[in-house]
């Protein structure tokens, strides 16, 4: 490992110890070195606050001039809420600058970097960066798409199952993998699950970790049938909204909102469109979204190509018989050729069970069927 990978990698674990607090901004962390020696280090902490590249700058004081600034994502060069960190990296005197990645606004990308060439600081740039860019896949696709980045979470068996046939689903995972689930909906902005397993689970989906906060509440209930003492609607623990179709109860739209529930009309007469849950999310800042639903929710998200990321937490367990569901129900692919591929795996022990983490690449199914 070169100087330059060592202090970048201090800076991307600054960063990373920041996830699920800065939403909709960017994880950024900022290291600053003076002859061998760190003078500043910093994280982005809350959208509205300070930088990583400020907080590091006001550590190092005096000390950041002539040094070199680590930086895990391309120093801002507009006025929002804070000033551009590229200015105040020019003024404090640094004389190197090494980024991870660059800004993947469009709107954006470059003009930071071309702040500091033109102010004579030599600019070195992708240290690191896939690490980076991975660090930050939920602010990417945000930033382009204005749509939330999805992940699709599931906890099952070693046959798929996510329950018995009696719909019996206490407890797949171990206690260990329970607790990671509480992290994962700690680092979401949203939790979405299908009408259904509300009236059946009666769940609270909130974080239960010291510190957490609590994602939005999504539900899927195209006909209003989510009962009115429901702790998603009772609780007060975090917001619930609800996405119904053209074919809701009217009357029980009045008492949800009465209760606090935001109610979101989508287009379609039956079900719920995924698209505009999507879209409709996106436009309200919604950077990130949790999936937890019943096979036939997932489904959907995941036949309409919504799904960014899949996280499975499977028991070593075996549950069997055709009527125990699946985390994955709907109509399914017809073909083995058309299967949607999964890249990126990373597979990791807890407690008794295994995490799998994977990627759907939706470019390589589109190619199978041309």
């Amino acid at each position: 490992m070169t100087n330059d990978e060592f202090y970048m990698d201090l800076a991307l674990n600054n960063a990373l110890a920041m996830k699920g607090q800065t939403d909709p901004n960017p994880l950024v962390g900022s290291v600053i070195v003076n002859h061998n020696r760190i003078v500043g280090i910093g994280a982005h902490l809350k959208a509205g606050e300070p930088h990583a590249e400020i907080h590091a700058l006001r550590m190092a004081g005096d000390k950041a001039k002539g040094g070199t600034i680590y930086v895990t994502l391309e120093p801002c060069s507009h006025h929002g809420r804070t000033g551009p960190c590229a200015v105040a990296i020019v003024k404090a005197g640094i004389k190197k600058v090494v980024i991870a990645a660059l800004d993947p606004n469009p709107v954006v990308s470059g003009n930071g970097v071309k702040i500091l060439q033109e102010a004579g600081i030599e600019v070195v740039i992708g240290i690191n960066s896939q690490k980076s860019k991975r660090m930050n896949e939920v602010f990417n696709k945000f930033i382009v798409h204005q749509k939330p980045f999805v992940t699709l979470k599931s906890a099952i068996t070693l046959d798929g199952k996510i329950a018995t046939h009696s719909s019996d689903s206490k407890w797949i995972t171990s206690e260990e993998a329970r607790q990671d689930v509480h992290q994962l909906r700690n680092e979401n902005m949203a939790i979405l699950v299908g009408v259904n397993t509300v009236i059946k689970d009666n769940p609270e989906l909130t974080t239960r970790i010291s510190n957490g906060r609590n994602p939005i509440r999504v539900i899927l209930d195209s006909k209003l049938k989510i009962p009115l003492d429901a702790k998603l609607v009772t609780d007060d623990q975090a917001e619930t909204w609800i996405f119904t179709s053209l074919n809701y109860d009217k009357d029980k739209k009045m008492k949800l909102q009465n209760e606090g529930i935001k109610v979101f009309h989508t287009g379609g007469t039956k079900r719920v469109d995924p698209n505009e849950v999507v879209k409709i999310l996106g436009e309200h800042l919604i950077s990130s979204l949790l999936i937890e639903g019943g096979g036939g929710v997932n489904a959907s998200f995941l036949e309409n190509q919504l799904i960014d990321k899949v996280v499975l937490y499977i028991a070593p367990k075996l549950i069997g018989g055709k009527q125990a569901p699946t985390f994955l129900e709907g109509i399914g692919i017809g073909k083995m050729g058309d299967a949607v591929e999964l890249s990126n795996i990373v597979v990791e022990n807890i407690g008794k069970d295994f995490k799998f983490v994977g990627y759907p690449d939706y470019q390589k199914e589109e190619e199978c069927r041309k």
